[in-house]
């Protein structure tokens, strides 16, 4: 697969299959993806992934716990302005459309915003920490190195779905995967093998023309 193809074939997948993924074929993913960037070579991205009947144990341990902790780190800034509201209000619109959800049924809408927690049905799931001494810089290394584990994936036949969802219940993730306090988390990925039967996985999102955010000087 040429990397232009595993780009614009990758997407956020909202509904897995029940097939399993095995451990070989996560630990390769997820030592490929090191070849990722980093400044002065810090690599600081921490992994912990959960497979299988584990992640059914995490399922049922998150379930005894708060629905949310103390978030770790605003997901979006408190004030957006323009085209950023557009862009998030749009894929909005568009994801609740392809399951039938209206701007103002707020019962399905929270349904929806639950099924993180079941990993929209996933085998495997992946949580990224950084250790806390580090800054702006190494969280774009994080960014890197997630999305080059997300290009393999497709490359192997298998969906993403990145959640910083995960940064409202740190501190149930961190019990059960064992993370010390010194390490901070960023966000999830459920990964699994794409039911392409399922609405919500024909969405494509939209992205802003050329024109709109680059400049060549």
């Amino acid at each position: 697969m040429d990397v232009i193809e595993a780009v614009r074939k990758r997407r956020s997948v909202r509904q897995f299959t029940s097939e399993p993924v095995s451990d070989d074929a996560l630990r390769s993913l997820v030592e490929d993806a090191a070849r990722a960037p980093s400044g002065g070579n810090l690599q600081p991205w921490r992994i912990y992934v959960v497979n299988g009947t584990r992640l059914d144990a995490m399922r049922e341990f998150l379930a005894t716990q708060p629905p949310i902790d103390e978030i770790e780190y605003p997901i979006y800034p408190p004030e957006l302005s323009e085209p950023y509201v557009t862009n998030r209000f749009t894929v909005g619109e568009m994801m609740y459309a392809t399951i039938g959800v209206g701007r103002n049924d707020k019962e399905g809408r929270a349904q929806q915003f639950v099924r993180n927690n079941d990993f929209f049905g996933a085998p495997a799931a992946l949580f990224c920490f950084v250790d806390r001494q580090m800054g702006l810089p190494q969280w774009s290394d994080l960014g890197m190195y997630l999305q080059t584990f997300m290009l393999l994936a497709v490359e192997r036949g298998l969906g993403t779905c990145p959640q910083e969802y995960w940064s409202v219940r740190s501190r149930a993730v961190r019990t059960f995967v064992g993370a010390p306090d010194n390490e901070m988390l960023f966000c999830g990925v459920s990964i699994g093998h794409v039911d392409d039967t399922a609405p919500i996985n024909a969405l494509r999102t939209e992205r802003m023309t050329l024109e709109s955010f680059a400049t060549f000087v």
